[in-house]
C-alpha cells in the first residue's frame, strides 16, 4: 500500500517567517526514515500505511511545543492507495511523461 500525506504544520504565534520551525518538522520527518518532499506550500510524505503516518502527527507537534510555540496551525490531507509504492515520485514522473 501506498499512502502520501500532505501536512501543513506551523506556528501562528510567532510572527511572520516560519523557516526555523517547519525546519524542525523537517527534522521529525527525516528521521521517521519516510521518504518526503518538501514544496512551498506543504510537505509531502510516503509510508506503507494511515497509521505510520498519523502516529508521525503527534511527534511534529511535540517538536513545536518543545520549540516554546503556543498556537499551531495544522492541516494533513491523505492519498491511500493499496497496491502501489514509490508514488511520491511515480506521480509526478507520470505527469512529466505526458508533457
Amino acid at each position: 500500500m501506498s499512502v502520501l500525506m500532505e501536512v501543513a504544520i506551523f506556528p501562528t504565534d510567532v510572527g511572520e517567517s516560519k523557516s526555523k520551525y517547519v525546519a524542525e518538522v523537517l527534522k521529525v520527518i527525516k528521521s521517521s526514515g519516510f521518504e518526503y518532499q518538501l514544496t512551498p506550500m506543504a510537505t509531502i510524505i510516503e509510508a506503507e500505511s494511515v497509521k505510520e503516518l498519523s502516529d508521525l502527527i503527534p511527534v511534529m507537534y511535540e517538536a513545536l511545543e518543545k520549540m516554546g510555540v503556543k498556537r499551531v496551525y495544522a492541516v494533513m490531507k491523505f492519498d491511500i492507495r493499496p497496491a502501489q509504492k514509490d508514488r511520491l515520485k511515480a506521480k509526478v514522473q507520470s505527469v512529466e511523461d505526458k508533457l
